[in-house]
Parts: C-alpha cells; structure tokens; sequence
C-alpha cells in the first residue's frame, strides 16, 4: 500500500478539498485499496518527506526546495485547470 500526503499551509482548509477528490479519484479508478492518505501541514511534514516516509505527497502551497521534487502541485485540483497532469503524476506514482 502506496503511503500518500495531502497538505497545505495550516493541514485543515485546502487540504480537505483536495483529500476528497483525491478519494473520489481514487474510487473512480480503482486505486481506494492501494493507498493510505494522511492530511497534514506543510511545516509538520518536511523531515518526513525528507525522510522519505511517503510515497505521493500532494500540496496545495508552496513548498521548501529542498522538497520541491518531491511533491506533485495540487492547486489545479483547486482550481480545475490542468488536473489530467495531477491525476497522471498520481497515477505514475502508485503504479511505481
């Protein structure tokens, strides 16, 4: 089981609009079984995701460098402009 992070800036807000279509998504294509979502802010996240504790972490905010590659942009799930590539990333990383 694929270990996924949804964050923004605070771990409440964004992040809890994004958890539900990632939910919805994850139902629609089959994949509700194959990850474990945790909802957090970014601040409490980066030596985890340093760490490597997760294997898709998406982020509704701006995120330290030092992270940066290793995150998915999740603002087009908020927006509605450009998700199919969110959706393909997310994809790709729980097929890794």
């Amino acid at each position: 089981m694929k270990k996924m992070l949804i964050m923004c800036g605070a771990g409440h807000a964004t992040s809890t609009i994004v958890h539900a279509k990632v939910n919805d998504w994850l139902k629609e294509n089959g994949f509700e079984n194959d990850v474990e979502i945790k909802q957090s802010a970014v601040s409490q996240e980066v030596e985890n995701i340093q760490n490597g504790n997760y294997d898709i972490v998406i982020s509704t905010t701006i995120v330290p460098n030092e992270i940066k590659d290793k995150v998915i942009n999740g603002v087009a799930l908020l927006t509605g402009i450009g998700t199919d590539q969110v959706w393909d990333n997310v994809k790709a990383a729980i097929e890794s």
